[in-house]
Order: C-alpha cells, then structure tokens, then sequence
C-alpha cells in the first residue's frame, strides 16, 4: 500500500503533510524505491538513509526557489520520486528513462547535476554569491554524504564559505560510509561527535552558564567565542567547523521527523555558514541493505524478499582477474602497494587489503592525494598500483601529470570501469583516458583485449619501472584460459590475430574480439580483413603501421576503440602515418563528439555504432568509398 504516495502530485503537497503523515509516507517512500530499485539497480543503500532528511527539507524550504544541491546524488530518489518523477521512476537509469543522479536538463529541482563526489559545497557556495549578487534571499543548501568529507574539495569549498560568511546551510549527511567504511581522520572525528550526544545540551549549557554572570557575562561569553586555540574546541564539541567560519548544529538523528522539521526552521532563520550534521543509518527500512551496505550502494537487480542478486557463474569480471593477479605477483615482490580512493570493494583491492594490510592504503574519496601518495611512495623505491575508476582518474589529471609522469615514477594506473560503463550514464562513463594520457610524455598506455592479457599486461606494467596505465572494461571477461604463470609483454608491439586481406582492423582493448567478429561479417560480404589487436595506444606499434602500409594489397585502416575519437587511438595512428609521410585511408571507429547517455551497454554500444553489425556496415559503405 502507498496511499500516500498515491496522492503525492508534487513537493507542495509535503507542506500539507502532518508529521504524522510525512513519516507514514517515509516507510512507503522506502518500499516504492526497494520494489523499483530491484527491477532496475541503482544507489539504493544510500537514498534509503535520506528518506526522513528529504522530505524535511521539502515541508521547510520553498524549492526550486530555494536551492538544493545534492553531492555526488546517490542520496537523492526521494527528492526524485516527490518531484514530479514518480511515474517515471521505473525507467530509472535506463535508455529513455530518468538519470541515477540530480540532472539539470531533467527537473528545474535538480539546481546541479552531479556524479562525482565533494563538489557541492562549492557550487552552493557559487548560488549563494549570484544570489547576493542579484540581492535575493533564497536559502541556498547543499547536502554531503557518502564520505565526500574525506575529498579535498569539500574541504576548500568549506575553507572558502567560512571565509566569506554568506547565508549558506551544509547538511553532513553521515552515515559512517562511501561504499565501504569511511577511512581517515575526519571520519573518527565525526565518530567522536556522534557518540556525543549530549553535546548539543553542554554547548547550550555553557552559553547559558556564561552569560548568567552578573554584569560581565556577555563580554565573558564573547571573549570565550573568539578564543582561537584548544581552550574554544574543548568548551565546544564540533569545533572544528566552528573555527572554519561554520555555525556547528548537531549531530541529530536523521530519521527523527520532528526534530529534523524544528530544526531546519530555525536554521531557515539563522545568518551566515551553517553546518548541521545529521547522523543516518545506510539502508534503513530494508534489512538486507542495513546488514550489506556496500553491496546495496550501488546495485543491479536483485529478489527483495532474499536481497541477492542473480548468480553469474563461470567467466570472472577483469576486475577479479586483477585483484587476483595483484595479489600473486605481490607475493613474489614485497615492494607492491596498492592504492584506492575508497573503492577497495569496487576495485577488486579489498582481498589485496585482507592479505596484506600493511602494504594496501584507502585515502577516501581523494583522487588527487591517491597519485601524489603513490608518486612518493615509487620515489621511495616502492611498486604502488592506484586502483581507481577511469572516470574519478580524471579528477588526477594534474598530479599524474607533474607529480608522476614529469619525474618518470614507477606508479601503475589501473583504470578499471574504462569505455562504457552503463546505466550510470556520462558521469561514469571512461571513455576518456585514451586522450588524456596520450600526450603525456614517459606515460605507457596498454589495453587488454581479454582477462588472460590482463593479467600479463599488469606484470608488465610492474616490471618497467616507468609510469604507466592499464585500461580495462567493466564486467565479466570473454572466457579466456587463464594461465598460473605471468608473460611479459613487448612494450609497443602488437599482435597480429589474421594476417591476409587487403583492409587492416586495427583494434584495441574492449574492441578486439568485436573486430574479429566484425571480421567475419565481412569476410561473408567478400572483403577480407587482417585483425590486429594493437595492445598499446602509446608507445603505439609504428613499425608494424609502416609495413602493413607499405605492403602491396593493403589498402585502408580501420581504427577501432572504446573511446572518443578526439584524441584517441585513431588518432595516434594518423599522426604516425603523417610523421613517417604514409597516404593511407583511415576510417575511424570511436564515440563521438558528445556525451553517452546511460542504458545498458549493449544498448550504448549501438547507439554509438561499436556493434560488429553496425561497424559491418560503416566498414562497406567506406570500402566502396575507395573504388568511387
């Protein structure tokens, strides 16, 4: 039964609700999204904790008047569903449907979209001075969770907020968690203040106490306010907020109605920074997902009665293929680290973690620090492998520039999730590190085309003592053997798979066995192909490119890669055929030059035309291009 819901046609109505009823409404909210969440995945874990939170905030606040800003938005279905997206939350995160994450193409209430942690504080913080700007008096709020306090972007948006003093409200959503359990110094911080609970009562005790002295009291009291050392911090529990330039508020517990509605009135009414922290439980209302919160943070299809998720059985996933072979070749090399910005679960560094603890480090959502920890610890001799999502390798980019490639360090990038990664749509999607490594000078960039290469590419890397990044897909693999023993591969030379026919399928990473196949739908149209699997993208095999160029029946490359065109493998080729002054048709195969919507990948894939069929095709009408 969702009556409530049933009735809801907009966040207006949530102004109309009774406590009572906003709290019916939240155990239906919860099994509305457990029922759909099931059917198509998603961040259910986290938007689980947020229920309560939600809808306050919707009863206090004038949204989309207000401004709300979700950081990261794996907290944010019920502002969803309460938004006017509740019919549509079925076609969450599929082709068509509504996006996993705040988008604001999609609702004028999602004031930013978002993907990547840490950035919210400072986009709020940039309404807030158009808002003052512009001399209005909206409320402007930005809500943190899912360990975005242990990025260092909310630390500078932090930095910058206190400083300016703007009417500005930060809600820490803390349920102790990213995916896996916070790491770090903060996270204890925030642990001591929730096992504080009677610190709201003492701070008001001790202003209370200070301002009764007769005649001085509000002079004591003020003094006491602007002491800048240990002395405020001990009389003030949170007071490291305090002295960021934050009003500190709470912890309060999260799922309390009431006490989140009186609250956030009087915050409304409040100037300058304010800082409440909110203590929420990850998965509440749905036993499965409180007991495993990190496999409910981010979900595919699952029973809801029993919580578990269709078996794969068989193939294993390359990230599997890698947390594996980490862990064996660091049993011959104690100078192996690993490294994760919390993804250790995600990132297959989790087993590596239990193994070897003392040598596998989670920084939290801390990318930049991920690769400049990493870039100290190569200096110092060591072996370090940063284990991060091609997409959060981006937010690096600087630090693998100066830091790690600029002085030639031995740091292993291991970019998993890279290509298209589905349902979560463009802010996850790694299809851009071909073109962004390429250029950096001492950089190695090398690709598998299956999981049994992956594991010889990985040693590989390992053995060069040089920067370099192995890219690899998400999900299962394609069945290759694996062997118990390592091969090193030869650095910037490829492999030749079909050696006849006048057209080259020059093929790279996920692409090379849907060139084989490709290969084949040609063959039966009577164009016969050589498939070559190019293994690096850069140094790229130049030698092998001359002699096929030059050998007579080769006619024309095909390029083929999971990655956009600009930039990227395809156009490592041309610029070496220019350089060694080589005229040869080139087609290239790639994503073009706008963002991937989400869908499954199999979907993506053709909508970008990487299908063998649709690539088929494109290769046809180039190949009768030639003789016209």
């Amino acid at each position: 039964m969702t009556q409530l819901l049933d009735q809801l046609n907009g966040p207006d109505d949530i102004k109309k609700m009774s406590v009572q009823d906003l709290e019916v409404l939240a155990g239906e909210l919860r099994s509305f999204m457990v029922e759909n969440v099931s059917k198509t995945g998603g961040h259910l874990a986290p938007s689980l904790g947020t229920v309560e939170l939600t809808l306050a905030l919707y009863h206090v606040f004038d949204f989309p008047d207000d401004k709300l800003v979700w950081d990261v938005g794996h907290q944010a279905y019920t502002h969803k569903i309460i938004t006017g997206r509740k019919d549509r939350f079925a076609t969450l995160r599929t082709k068509g449907g509504i996006t996993g994450f705040p988008n604001r193409f999609e609702s004028p209430y999602d004031a930013f979209g978002v993907g990547h942690a840490s950035t919210a504080i400072s986009a709020a913080l940039g309404m807030a001075l158009a808002r003052d700007l512009d001399g209005g008096d909206q409320a402007v709020i930005a809500v943190l969770g899912d360990g975005a306090l242990t990025g260092g972007e909310a630390f500078e948006g932090l930095n910058n907020a206190g400083d300016l003093g703007r009417n500005l409200i930060v809600i820490l959503n803390d349920n102790g968690r990213s995916i896996d359990e916070n790491v770090g110094a903060m996270s204890e911080y925030l642990s001591k203040l929730r096992l504080l609970p009677q610190y709201n009562r003492a701070k008001r005790d001790v202003e209370h106490l200070l301002k009764s002295i007769p005649h001085i009291g509000g002079r004591v009291y003020r003094t006491a306010s602007a002491i800048k050392d240990g002395v405020r911090t001990a009389l003030v529990p949170g007071g490291l907020f305090e002295e960021m330039g934050f009003r500190y508020l709470g912890p309060l517990d999260g799922h309390n109605l009431p006490l989140l509605i009186e609250t956030l009135q009087q915050v409304r009414r409040m100037q300058g920074p304010i800082l409440l922290h909110v203590h929420t439980k990850k998965g509440k209302g749905y036993l499965p997902a409180e007991r495993a919160p990190e496999k409910f943070h981010g979900i595919g299809r699952f029973d809801v009665k029993t919580g578990e998720c269709p078996c794969r059985k068989g193939v294993p996933t390359y990230t599997a293929v890698f947390s594996q072979a980490l862990q064996q070749l660091a049993a011959d090399d104690a100078d192996i680290v690993a490294i994760t910005a919390a993804m250790p679960s995600g990132t297959g560094l989790k087993a590596f973690g239990e193994r070897y603890p003392d040598r596998c480090f989670d920084v939290g959502i801390a990318e930049e620090h991920a690769v400049t920890l990493a870039a100290g610890l190569a200096a110092a001799g060591k072996k370090p492998v940063v284990a991060l999502y091609s997409t959060f390798a981006q937010r690096a980019y600087d630090q693998i520039l100066h830091d790690v490639c600029l002085q030639k360090l031995p740091v292993v990038l291991a970019l998993d999730r890279a290509g298209l990664v589905g349902q979560d749509g463009p802010t996850h999607h790694g299809v851009f590190d071909y073109s962004y490594l390429r250029p950096l000078p001492h950089m190695t960039v090398m690709a598998p085309k299956d999981e049994a290469e992956l594991r010889d590419m990985l040693a590989t890397a390992l053995s060069l003592r040089a920067p370099v990044a192995l890219r690899y897909p998400r999900g299962c693999g394609v069945g290759a053997a694996l062997r118990e023993e390592f091969s090193l591969l030869p650095v910037g030379k490829a492999e030749v798979l079909r050696g006849s026919g006048s057209l080259a399928l020059l093929a790279v990473g996920s692409m090379v066995h849907p060139a084989e196949e490709t290969a084949d739908q040609l063959s039966a149209a009577g164009i016969a192909a050589r498939v070559v699997n190019m293994r690096f993208i850069k140094p790229l095999d130049t030698e092998l490119l001359c002699r096929l160029a030059r050998e007579e029946g080769v006619r024309a490359f095909v390029t083929m890669e999971e990655n956009v065109l600009a930039g990227g493998f395809g156009s490592a080729v041309i610029e070496a055929l220019g350089e060694e002054g080589i005229s040869m048709p080139v087609l290239r195969l790639g994503i073009g030059d706008d963002f991937v919507p989400q869908g499954t990948r199999e979907e993506l894939l053709a909508l970008c035309g990487l299908t063998p069929e649709a690539m088929a095709e494109r290769i046809k009408e180039f190949w009768k291009g030639l003789d016209g």
